[in-house]
């Protein structure tokens, strides 16, 4: 099995277009130890040729263009995605269906609950069905004994778990989540029985997920905040992590602590957010991540699972 990261950074990316806090300023200018990361993405695929799209965030085609696994090599147009699994249903993991309209109809795998809210407060299947019959729900089942697999990966079962998170802003279930709004994607290669756990939006962890967590040689984790407050410190928004639905790393009952419990051979937090100083490759937080052996994903990491068998 190999698991590709295309993208690793929160909504926005980093630098964030619009920001001038210490991070973004940083990278541009050159004064910040930092590499500039797209919006939070992986490709999974267990043969190297047909992937699984894990979200499709909004800087898709810079994430295609720098993996040629992806890119059209058969036909005079194709592409290596072969399916396409949602975690959720908000805007920097979904955007990038836009971008895909030419390879329409395309078989898109997400919850019941995600599928309706791209259907109404966010309607890609909707304005996507004009372009070759559009996006092909294939509902997700979710929950501990629902497993299922995918045509193009049939030895590598997956599990979707519900994560206590939060729903987009147009969803009608926002601030109200309901499973199946956030799921993190337990992988398995039934053929070495290597394993991974997906879950960039995990916002409280319970003991259904602490569970899974315990199961996985690898974990891609929730790194968007370092503090709960971080937004509000930075001056940059007035929400705390936990309403945004994210587990910050530092303080008690933080990623931190929670990772420290556990056996999984490697430990990398992905999704982080510009105002993240472990971005900061120099930073003490960054240090202190390193004494806990805990990585921080990058665009274009490559984990190839027959390492972790």
């Amino acid at each position: 099995m190999h698991i590709h990261i295309l993208g690793s950074a929160a909504g926005g990316g980093f630098p964030q277009w619009n920001c001038n806090c210490r991070n973004c300023h940083g990278v541009r200018a050159g004064t910040v130890n930092a590499r500039p990361r797209t919006q939070s993405s992986i490709a999974i695929s267990e043969d190297g040729e047909r992937w699984i799209l894990c979200n499709a965030s909004p800087d898709i085609r810079a994430q295609l263009a720098a993996f040629a696994p992806m890119q059209p090599a058969r036909a005079v147009r194709d592409t290596g995605i072969a399916a396409i699994l949602l975690m959720d249903s908000q805007v920097d993991h979904t955007t990038g269906l836009l971008s895909l309209r030419e390879g329409c109809p395309l078989p898109v795998w997400c919850t019941e609950q995600v599928h309706d809210d791209l259907s109404h407060g966010f309607p890609l299947f909707t304005m996507l069905s004009h372009w070759n019959g559009g996006l092909d729900w294939r509902p997700m089942p979710c929950g501990d004994d629902t497993r299922f697999t995918v045509d193009c990966a049939p030895s590598l079962q997956l599990t979707a778990i519900p994560l206590l998170s939060n729903a987009p802003p147009y969803s009608p279930r926002r601030d109200n989540p309901h499973p199946g709004d956030n799921v993190g994607l337990f992988i398995e290669d039934r053929r070495t029985g290597a394993s991974v756990l997906y879950a960039p939006g995990l916002g409280q962890p319970d003991d259904r997920i602490r569970a899974w967590m315990r199961r996985a040689d690898v974990l891609l984790v929730d790194g968007t905040v370092w503090s709960d407050d971080e937004m509000k410190r930075c001056e940059v928004g007035d929400k705390t992590g936990q309403q945004m639905g994210h587990l910050a790393q530092s303080g008690p009952g933080g990623m931190i602590e929670l990772l420290d419990t556990l056996d999984a051979r490697r430990k990398i937090l992905i999704h982080i957010n510009n105002t993240n100083p472990i971005l900061d490759e120099d930073s003490a937080e960054r240090a202190e991540l390193e004494r806990h052996g805990i990585e921080v994903a990058w665009d274009g990491m490559h984990l190839d699972l027959t390492e972790v068998s």
